[in-house]
């Protein structure tokens, strides 16, 4: 308890660190704010009558914090941009303008992001019309239908626009990833009323020991979620000696940390986004979309789990390059013991990567589709989204991301610390360059 204090005290300590916390959390509230503001037009005594119950719906509105339920201004939240993302990211591979912006660096970045921006919009007006048809009953709708549908299309699509530019600015001002702590902190905010119902309904007699063996349970998964975000395959790395002068640089050895779960939380994320498009199409087509609109389906899970088996494979192709990897360790005077530098190094990395991210996409499907088996073994529907799926994938990927970014800050001031009781020349000098 004392460290945590002495943490916090550290935390608070650090201006920069202090102010990126602050603007979080009111760029937070703001979001929440927001999902309580109802689309005009809309009778919302009727809407809660009618609201989403279970199935994709119901899980839906668990991630964007109750808007979607609401008819909120919200109510489709940062979805449309992730779906956006999905289909710049696939472009990437199959596109060569796409190809071409990539290798352009900054200004190539920046142009994709602007496409991705307009494609949500383009999105979001698609998604929006179809959330009006399936979720808001027309005897909720106190105007015109033909006024209330184009004026709702405008407010969602303004409302994901301008969640959009939240996450961003939590990235920018702010600190953890911006996207993914606006959907975690929509996941948490219906936490504490659905274990309250879990626990009223668990109350009586024997249900009290089943509460007490889903908890137990419940902990070893958020433990294994844990132990499969933090873990790495680490690889032995040699470095030649050099001498320099009357020195020896060098030769000591180090490892290179290959992470099981590389894609971290994006699969999960990606792999929902294209899940939630079967049922706001279902009021169209209807037939076999309605199997995907429940959440305890075989279909639905089968479909979802080899969603994220594809997508923890594409996402970890993308961000982890073994060629630069290989290239890096040339360059540094690094190589693999009884593997020759460049080429054979790159394919022994991208081997390495293909054997840990198989059993690490298996396990990461088989916890997303828990919340399932846990409805079926008679969990209340609200509090199985955490047992484990996406909700409990969520929140672990994003809050050990947030705290390891607070921990860099706090490395930092420690090292700023340390130089500046040391005999360091010229230090105000380069700090005046560097601001």
């Amino acid at each position: 308890m004392k460290k945590f204090i002495t943490t916090i005290k550290n935390i608070y300590a650090i201006k920069e660190l202090r102010s990126r916390l602050i603007n979080t959390f009111w760029l937070l509230v703001v979001f929440r704010l927001g999902s309580f503001i109802v689309v005009p037009g809309v009778d919302s005594a009727i809407l809660a009558a009618n609201g989403p119950k279970g199935g994709v719906f119901g899980m839906l509105d668990v991630f964007l914090g109750g808007a979607f339920s609401k008819a909120s201004i919200f109510a489709l939240g940062i979805m449309p941009y992730i779906s956006a993302s999905i289909v710049i990211q696939l472009m990437e591979v199959a596109v060569p303008y796409f190809q071409k912006l990539k290798k352009e660096g900054e200004s190539g970045f920046k142009k994709k992001t602007q496409i991705t921006r307009y494609l949500t919009i383009v999105i979001t007006a698609a998604q929006a019309i179809g959330y009006i048809q399936a979720t808001i009953p027309s005897n909720a709708i106190m105007v015109s239908q033909l006024s209330f549908t184009i004026s709702t299309v405008i407010i969602l699509t303004a409302g994901t626009v301008f969640t959009m530019w939240l996450g961003e600015k939590i990235d920018d001002r702010g600190i953890g990833q911006g996207i993914s702590l606006l959907i975690m902190i929509g996941i948490i905010s219906r936490l504490p009323q659905s274990l309250v119902e879990e626990v009223v309904a668990r109350s009586t007699g024997s249900q009290v020991l089943i509460l007490i063996l889903e908890m137990v349970v419940l902990f070893f998964v958020v433990m294994s979620v844990v132990m499969l975000t933090e873990a790495t395959r680490r690889i032995p790395i040699q470095y030649a000696k050099q001498v320099v002068g009357n020195r020896v640089y060098g030769g000591q050895r180090q490892y290179l940390p290959l992470k099981v779960n590389a894609a971290g939380v994006m699969p999960i994320i990606f792999a929902q986004a294209l899940m939630f498009v079967p049922a706001l199409i279902t009021p169209y087509v209807g037939g076999a979309s309605s199997a995907f609109s429940d959440i305890t389906t075989w279909q639905y899970n089968l479909v979802f789990g080899l969603l994220i088996i594809i997508f923890t494979y594409f996402y970890t192709a993308i961000s982890v390059n073994p060629k630069q990897i290989a290239d890096d360790l040339k360059r540094n005077g690094g190589f693999i013991a009884g593997v020759k530098p460049g080429s054979d190094t790159s394919e022994y990395i991208d081997k390495i990567m293909s054997k840990i991210t198989l059993p690490g996409s298996i396990w990461l499907a088989i916890v997303a589709i828990l919340p399932a088996i846990a409805v079926k073994f008679g969990i209340q529907n609200s509090f199985a989204q955490f047992y484990g799926g996406t909700s409990l994938l969520i929140m672990v990927g994003v809050v050990l991301n947030t705290l390891q970014q607070i921990n860099g800050y706090l490395l930092m001031r420690r090292y700023d610390g340390y130089m500046k009781s040391g005999d360091v020349k010229g230090r105000s000098q380069n700090i005046a360059v560097v601001q």
